[in-house]
């Protein structure tokens, strides 16, 4: 949730340097977007932050592997979720966001300027981030040598 906060308020920011040319709250568009471009990389850094202390805490493997070693682990992943003990919950809930990603109803319209494309960028980001985390710990699991005997 965290980091759906943060890419709203970072959008926000940018949305208001571009195109806002009135004062907000009182305050110049340039300072008002600075400020919320601010909270956003903020709430980032603190969504990164508060993930790697969950890792160490609850003794998960930490992701390995650049963007194009994960993507291509993808679908040994989804050959090998049984073994490797991905739910498919996680794997309904991709197919969900995918399909609300692709579908032309939408809880935030695009019709609304910025914020209609806010609910967008928030599943879509959370979709690559949670693809590319779970496909860098499945990395980590197959590289320590823990595959599961060939059928």
């Amino acid at each position: 949730m965290v980091i759906l906060v943060a890419v709203v308020l970072a959008l926000l920011g940018v949305g208001t340097l571009v195109w806002r040319d009135t004062d907000v709250l009182g305050l110049p568009p340039v300072v008002a977007g600075l400020v919320l471009l601010a909270l956003g990389v903020g709430a980032g850094v603190l969504w990164a932050m508060r993930r790697r202390r969950r890792w160490e805490r609850k003794g998960e493997p930490r992701p390995v592997g650049n963007v194009f070693e994960r993507a291509r682990a993808l679908p040994r992943l989804i050959r090998q979720r049984k073994a490797y003990g991905l739910p498919t919950s996680t794997l309904a809930t991709w197919g969900f966001a995918l399909v609300y990603l692709v579908s032309p109803i939408d809880v935030l319209p695009e019709l609304l300027p910025l914020i209609g494309v806010t609910d967008d960028a928030g599943v879509a980001v959370w979709l690559l981030t949670s693809v590319s985390t779970v496909a860098g710990q499945y990395l980590n699991w197959e590289r320590s040598g823990r595959r599961p005997p060939r059928p």
